[in-house]
């Protein structure tokens, strides 16, 4: 661990006081843990509120989306989840994801001001190098409505180095801050502040409408050429932004407009990761 992350737990906690976010969240840190999405989950099927975060320092089975092993080692990164509670029904769930993502963009330009990017719809991007995974679970109550969401979320924060598999396209704020430490602490109380803002948003429209100006600000791909990978065929398009349902809208060499849903399929810079 860091010097600058000796108690960076005690220093989140203070961190999410000083902000007065710990009237929404409510942390529970733990030196090892399975998952923290599956914590939260656990937690959730018990009955805990909304708000309750689990932050750990390792998990033995983190893991990504579609079902990918998170590599998760002790003392480097940022690995914690949350749980929501929200009144809405489950097409609404996707767009969290996006809204997480913005929130972890402008942590970072609080706290280290790097030039970051969203890679649409999640992926968070410094100098077209990924920094971040999110994965966003949730359960259906009997009443058509949810019974809770759980987002996850792991930022490389100190990682000096990374697998070779993913070396050409992974980075960490230190490694893009000069070598120098950043601390997890404040990072991690600025992405849960950040989002505590923009829920309150999502949710009075239950949409994107109210943030999407913010997102589209910081979309790598915006007023760009992309190639969009279809399982139908590939093709080319320039994209233009989402629109409040956190699609992508992209203008096809025909002159027609295009919108692609989250997950259909993968959207690919012509000339790099973005």
């Amino acid at each position: 661990m860091s010097v600058a992350d000796t108690n960076w737990s005690e220093d989140l906690a203070r961190y999410l006081y000083e902000t007065g976010e710990d009237s929404f969240y409510t942390m529970k840190y733990f030196e090892t843990i399975d998952s923290t999405n599956e914590g939260i989950k656990r937690a959730a099927a018990e009955g805990a509120s909304e708000g309750l975060v689990y932050v750990g320092e390792e998990q033995t089975a983190g893991k990504g989306r579609l079902g990918r092993k998170w590599v998760s080692p002790a003392g480097e990164a940022s690995y914690f989840s949350f749980l929501l509670r929200p009144k809405f029904s489950a097409e609404h769930v996707a767009p969290l994801t996006l809204v997480m993502g913005l929130s972890v963009a402008e942590a970072v330009q609080e706290t280290v001001m790097l030039p970051v990017e969203i890679k649409w719809p999640n992926d968070i991007v410094i100098h077209g190098k990924k920094i971040c995974g999110i994965l966003t679970e949730a359960g259906l109550g009997s009443n058509g409505l949810m019974d809770y969401v759980v987002i996850g979320i792991g930022i490389n924060v100190n990682n000096k180095s990374f697998d070779p598999s993913i070396a050409d396209r992974a980075t960490s704020l230190k490694l893009e801050w000069g070598g120098r430490d950043v601390s997890r602490a404040l990072v991690t109380a600025a992405s849960l502040k950040y989002f505590h803002r923009n829920y309150v948003k999502y949710c009075e429209t239950e949409d994107l409408s109210g943030l999407i100006k913010d997102y589209n600000y910081l979309l790598a791909s915006r007023d760009k050429q992309v190639r969009i990978e279809d399982p139908k065929g590939p093709y080319t398009a320039i994209s233009r932004g989402i629109d409040k349902d956190g699609s992508l809208i992209v203008d096809l060499p025909d002159g027609t407009e295009r919108k692609i849903a989250t997950g259909e399929v993968s959207v690919r810079g012509i000339y790099g990761y973005v």
